[in-house]
C-alpha cells in the first residue's frame, strides 16, 4: 500500500461506521490462530517426556516459534503498508495448518522445531494484516477495535492449554492433528475478511486525492525515544508473561506437588484473566488516554508480582488472576499509541509491536529455561517479580491527546 493510500485509510476511519461483523470475524480468527499457537507450551510436559528434553530445549522450542513469528512481522507490515495483500490472511493460516500436521507427526526434536517455525510463520503473516483490518473496521474507535481483536487472541491463548489437557495429553501427540481443522475454518473465515478488505481499499483509492499525508504529532527524536520506551515496556511485560505461559505449570508442580492436569487448569484461569483484562485497555484508553492506561498497567502490577513467589497455593491462584487482569490491559493501548505516534504506518507498527512481543516472549522462555536449569524454577519467579518496575519509563511518554494539531491533522490522527 502506498504512503498516500495508508494516510487516506487513517483519515477516513474516524468518519466511517464501525463494522462489527468484520471485527467479530477477525477476533474469532485471532482466537483460532493463538489457540493453535498456545498448544505448543501447553504440551511441553508431554514433549519433554517423549523426547527427553531439558528446560533449555523446552525454551528453544518457544524461541524458534517466537523468532519466526517476530522477525518477519515488521517486514510483512511494512510491505503491506505499501502493497496491499488482503488475501495473505488465509495464506498465513495455511502455514499454521501445515505446522500442526508436522507437530502431530514429529518423531524427533528437529521436526518439533520445524513445526514450531511453521506455526510462527503463520502468525507473522496473520497479525500485522489482521490488526490493520481491525483498524479499518473500527469507525474511529481504535482502542475498542484493538481490544476486541486482541480479546480473541487472548481467549485463544487461554483455550489452548484447556483443550490440550482434554484432547492431547490423555491420548498423545498425534491428536494435535485434530486442531488442523481449526486452521481450515480460519482460512475459510479469513477469505471472507480478505474480500471485504479488498473492497474497502478500493473505496479508499477512489478518495485519496481529497486528503493529505499526516505528520507525526511530535518531533522525529521524540518519536524514536517514545518507540524505544514502548519496546522496553513490552520487554518487561512479555518477559514476565513468559515465566507464566512457559513455566507456570512446572512451578505449580514443583512448589505445590500438583498433578499436570490440575496445573493446566490454573494456567487456563490465568490466561482467561489475561483475555478479560485485554478488553478493558482499549476502550479505557479511548476515554482517558493511552499513556495513563500504559502507566497503570505495567507499573500497577508490580506489588502483586513481588508477592507471588511467597504466596501459598490459594493466594498464588488469586494473585495470578489479578496480575493477568492488570498486565493485559497495556498491549491494546501500546499498539494504538504507536499507530498515533507514527500515522500512516499501521502495518509496520502493528508488526513491530506484535513481533517484538513475540520475540521477547521467546527470548524470555529460552533465558528463563536456562536459569531454571541452573537455579530452580522458584528463583525464576523471584527474578521476574521486579520486571514491572520498568513501567516507570512510561512517565517519559508524551501525552499525544494534549498536543495541539491542525484540524485536518487531528481528523487523521485521532484514535
Amino acid at each position: 500500500m502506498s504512503k498516500t493510500l495508508t494516510t487516506v485509510e487513517t483519515s477516513l476511519e474516524s468518519g466511517s461506521k464501525t463494522v462489527l461483523e468484520i471485527l467479530a470475524v477477525i477476533s474469532v480468527c485471532h482466537l483460532l490462530n493463538d489457540m493453535m499457537a498456545s498448544l505448543l507450551p501447553a504440551i511441553y510436559p508431554l514433549l519433554k517426556d517423549s523426547f527427553h528434553l531439558d528446560f533449555a530445549q523446552v525454551g528453544l522450542i518457544t524461541l524458534t516459534y517466537q523468532l519466526t513469528a517476530s522477525l518477519l512481522q515488521p517486514l510483512v507490515g511494512l510491505h503491506t503498508d505499501r502493497h496491499p495483500q488482503p488475501y495473505s490472511l488465509p495464506a498465513g493460516m495455511a502455514f499454521t495448518l501445515i505446522g500442526l500436521i508436522l507437530l502431530a507427526l514429529a518423531r524427533s526434536f528437529p521436526m518439533v522445531l520445524g513445526a514450531a517455525a511453521l506455526v510462527g510463520t503463520g502468525s507473522s503473516v496473520f497479525h500485522p494484516e489482521s490488526s490493520r483490518v481491525a483498524r479499518m473496521a473500527s469507525g474511529g474507535q481504535h482502542g475498542l477495535a484493538q481490544s476486541l481483536f486482541q480479546l480473541g487472541g487472548n481467549a485463544g491463548l487461554a483455550l489452548g492449554p484447556l483443550l490440550a489437557a482434554i484432547v492431547i495429553l490423555p491420548k498423545g501427540q498425534s491428536n494435535v492433528a485434530w486442531f488442523s481443522l481449526a486452521a481450515l475454518l480460519g482460512m475459510i473465515l479469513l477469505a471472507r475478511v480478505s474480500y471485504w478488505a479488498k473492497a474497502h481499499m478500493r473505496n479508499l483509492r477512489s478518495s485519496h486525492e481529497r486528503h493529505h499525508r499526516p505528520h507525526a504529532p511530535v518531533s522525529r527524536r521524540k518519536v524514536g525515544v517514545s518507540v524505544a520506551i514502548l519496546l522496553a515496556l513490552l520487554f518487561s511485560k512479555y518477559f514476565y508473561l513468559a515465566s507464566i505461559t512457559s513455566y507456570y505449570t512446572f512451578y505449580l508442580m514443583s512448589t505445590f506437588h500438583m498433578p499436570v492436569r490440575d496445573a493446566q487448569i490454573y494456567l487456563f484461569v490465568f490466561l482467561g484473566a489475561v483475555a478479560l483484562g485485554t478488553i478493558a485497555g482499549g476502550p479505557i484508553g479511548d476515554r482517558i488516554g493511552r499513556k495513563r492506561v500504559i502507566w497503570g498497567s505495567i507499573l500497577g502490577v508490580l506489588p502483586f508480582t513481588l508477592i507471588l513467589p511467597y504466596a501459598n497455593l490459594f493466594w498464588t491462584g488469586i494473585l495470578s488472576v489479578v496480575i493477568g487482569l492488570i498486565l493485559s490491559s497495556a498491549f491494546p493501548a501500546i499498539v494504538v499509541y504507536g499507530q498515533e505516534l507514527i500515522p500512516g504506518r499501521v502495518g509496520m507498527i502493528s508488526g513491530l509491536f506484535f513481533g517484538f512481543a513475540f520475540g521477547m516472549a521467546g527470548l524470555g522462555a529460552a533465558v528463563l529455561g536456562e536459569l531454571a536449569d541452573l537455579t530452580g524454577i522458584r528463583f525464576v519467579y523471584l527474578v521476574c517479580s521486579v520486571l514491572p518496575a520498568v513501567g516507570l519509563l512510561a512517565a517519559f511518554l508524551p501525552n499525544l491527546e494534549r498536543i495541539s494539531m491542525p484540524s485536518t491533522q487531528q481528523a487523521a490522527d485521532t484514535a
